[in-house]
């Protein structure tokens, strides 16, 4: 089921020059998977080469043909999304059934884009005199280097890809080391669908080291991250010394309120629903959770009545519903961040534990009675950790959800169109959700503001993050 462990450089496959090569584990066994090249200098090189010599190409083929490969390759996506959720769930631990949707996804936000780039329009401006013509064009950003994460390997890279190619861009992937089988097997797919050589371009290698170089060389127009804020930070500081644009989707920490007249059935169903998708490692994920008072027993009560109703297990149990942390980082951290709230006075309604000893396994958990100061509270959980606080007053729950610096996701249930409607206006986010889940489709914009980033995936933004703008005067002779 798992696939061959190669770059893809310049329309080849290749195991690179070094030699050097990390451990592909399996989060719920433990057993090696394979050896993932790690990229050298001389590997980088060449692949800044390539993506120079395919942006040449690339931006001068047409908007149509290019929009026509790119079907093909969502074609191609359909067809072998099997594969690439097996690959996905063996390295990276989700459920076979969250593996299968992510990797069917990507084929609609390739289609989503292969369209959208045919509609990359430009604008004639009125001029003052008769004989001048005014033209605004759009016009790709260039070589691109993209950053994605191990949580969502296809998702996040995806993304990146389809839109940097929609608008002409050629484009370095460096993927996820930890999870490394289904982008490989993504991009698999855009070459068999005839994506020129140098266009895309696949490498894995130490993190610090290759985003460096990527990001210092000239070839490099366009810098897209998804990480955590802390790195983005650096990146962002290392782009802007260079003077290159930047998309950084970065932290999030998001409030889920629940209003005295929210429907709660519905609201707890979709609290548990998202909490714990991906073991709780998911940006957008909802984590910290504000219930007024007066549904509060309620809402606690069948919140962790469907938590302590989830199966966790290996990814390929048809049974399981929360797989594995994806490493022992992230095992180590919630266990420190449940303890630390433990040590405050927090009270653990389910959970906190870890399961079994073999594998990165983790009890749903539930936490409540928490003081301001608590870690959980302040810092990216990461994990299938939900803290519950009361709230009385709208304008206070507004200040708790605003308080942090991150800005990412913000979720909401209440029956009322006025509240909804304040809700979407006050809390500060760059999405925001009310009554249901409605982020991440390939038509919305994904992206958030303060410390979670800035600009966006998905929608004509998504497009317009790899074009530039230019302006021509042309008066006549």
């Amino acid at each position: 089921m798992y696939t061959d462990l190669l770059f893809y450089i310049d329309g080849q496959w290749t195991a690179g020059s070094a030699g050097n090569t990390a451990a592909v584990l399996n989060p719920s066994t433990g057993e090696t998977l394979g050896q993932l090249p790690l990229a050298s200098s001389d590997d980088l090189d060449t692949a800044l080469a390539a993506a120079a010599s395919g942006f040449e190409t690339w931006s001068a083929t047409s908007a149509f043909d290019r929009s026509g490969i790119l079907r093909r390759v969502a074609a191609l996506v359909r067809d072998r999304h099997a594969l690439m959720a097996e690959c996905m769930t063996l390295d990276q631990g989700k459920p076979l059934a969250e593996s299968t949707m992510e990797a069917k996804s990507a084929a609609d936000h390739i289609e989503w884009y292969a369209e959208e780039g045919r509609r990359a329009y430009g604008r004639i401006v009125p001029s003052r005199h008769a004989a001048v013509r005014q033209l605004v064009v759009r016009e790709p950003v260039g070589p691109v280097a993209a950053f994605t994460p191990w949580n969502f390997p296809i998702n996040q890279a995806v993304r990146k890809i389809a839109g940097a190619l929609a608008a002409g861009c050629s484009i370095i992937i460096k993927g996820p080391e930890e999870a490394p089988g289904a982008v490989i097997e993504l991009v698999r797919c855009f070459h068999d669908a005839g994506v020129p050589k140098g266009v895309l371009n696949l490498v894995f290698g130490n993190p610090a080291h290759v985003s460096e170089y990527l990001i210092r060389s000239p070839v490099i127009r366009k810098v897209s991250f998804t990480g955590s804020t802390a790195v983005g930070r650096q990146l962002g500081a290392l782009a802007a010394t260079h003077l290159k644009l930047t998309t950084m989707e970065l932290g999030g920490h998001a409030p889920f309120i629940v209003c005295a007249d929210a429907d709660v059935e519905a609201a707890a169903a979709l609290a548990c629903a998202l909490k714990f998708r991906n073991a709780g490692q998911v940006c957008a994920s909802p984590s910290r959770f504000y219930v007024h008072d007066d549904v509060f027993d309620l809402f606690a009560r069948r919140f962790t009545e469907l938590a302590v109703q989830l199966k966790v297990g290996d990814g390929f149990d048809p049974s399981s519903q929360m797989g594995p942390l994806a490493n022992a980082r992230r095992l180590m951290m919630v266990q420190e961040l449940i303890a630390d709230a433990r040590d405050l006075g927090a009270t653990v309604l389910t959970g906190g534990n870890r399961i079994g000893a073999t594998g990165h396994f983790f009890e749903p958990t539930l936490l409540t009675d928490l003081p301001k100061q608590a870690r959980l509270l302040n810092e990216e959980p990461f994990g299938p950790v939900a803290p519950l606080l009361r709230f009385n007053d709208l304008d206070s729950v507004i200040a708790q959800a605003n308080s942090l610096e991150y800005g990412l996701a913000a979720f909401a249930f209440t029956r009322s169109l006025k509240t909804a409607t304040e809700l979407g206006n006050r809390l500060q986010a760059g999405m925001v959700s009310i009554n249901h889940f409605g982020l991440a489709l390939p038509e919305t914009p994904f992206g958030g503001i303060k410390a979670s980033g800035h600009g966006s995936e998905g929608g004509t933004e998504g497009l317009d993050a790899y074009l530039t703008t230019k302006f021509i005067s042309q008066a006549g002779l």
